[in-house]
């Protein structure tokens, strides 16, 4: 079972070299400025230049407006735009289509119930990517640390790729792999000594961690994990 590793919410020079050598498939970059996260716009150059295309980029926006949009994609030119805020099907995809980027939307899930705003997205998405709903008191609409039932997602095929998000880390993705079939696996505040901060062992060791528990898994992936 051959799944891909994203590293999310990197924002300095020594992480992301640490993502790129631990391989990670993508390495995230978070533009939205109420996050510990945030990478500002004119730090953005010198941060995608350092990829060199050993890993996608993929650029995190919430709920961006067109003047937000244009300036992030200019300034970070990603690989995959992802949309991590309350964008309806139709925002999802007019974005898509006024960038020309594949888009990765992010959908909250806390009961089966959640699953039914699904097909909506699937339509107009390139890919899925599954995070614990907020709580009211969160702050942030993600990267808050926090799992949800990843059983909920056993049997359900979007027929686009899946990726896993909220609350995984090296200890316990195993128990997520084994539990739901999946594309892909992002890991944040997982890797993280404090909100922002990451650790480069702890991005080495989920990435192994992952890696491993792919390898292990006997059940094959949703779909199949397809380049932009």
């Amino acid at each position: 079972m051959g799944i891909e590793v994203k590293i999310c919410g990197l924002s300095s020079a020594a992480t992301l070299d640490a993502a790129l050598e631990a391989g990670a498939d993508l390495v995230g970059f978070v533009h939205f400025p109420r996050s510990p996260r945030h990478v500002p716009l004119e730090a953005a150059p010198a941060l995608v230049a350092r990829v060199g295309g050993r890993a996608r980029t993929v650029l995190l926006l919430v709920d961006p407006d067109d003047a937000t949009l244009g300036a992030a994609v200019a300034a970070f030119k990603p690989d995959i735009l992802q949309l991590h805020g309350r964008e309806t099907p139709e925002r999802v995809g007019e974005i898509r289509a006024r960038t020309g980027r594949p888009v990765m939307k992010a959908l909250p899930v806390a009961r089966a119930e959640d699953l039914a705003q699904v097909p909506a997205y699937a339509a107009v998405a390139d890919r899925l990517l599954f995070d614990a709903k907020p709580l009211p008191d969160d702050a942030l609409p993600g990267g808050n640390g926090r799992p949800f039932d990843w059983r909920l997602l056993a049997g359900l095929d979007p027929g686009r790729p899946v990726m896993l998000s909220g609350g995984l880390d090296a200890g316990n993705v195993s128990q997520a792999l084994a539990a739901v079939r999946l594309d892909g696996v992002d890991v944040s505040s997982g890797v993280e000594t404090a909100p922002g901060v990451k650790s480069a062992d702890k991005i080495f060791a989920f990435v192994r961690a992952a890696r491993a528990a792919a390898a292990a898994a006997p059940a094959a992936p949703i779909g199949k994990v397809q380049a932009p």
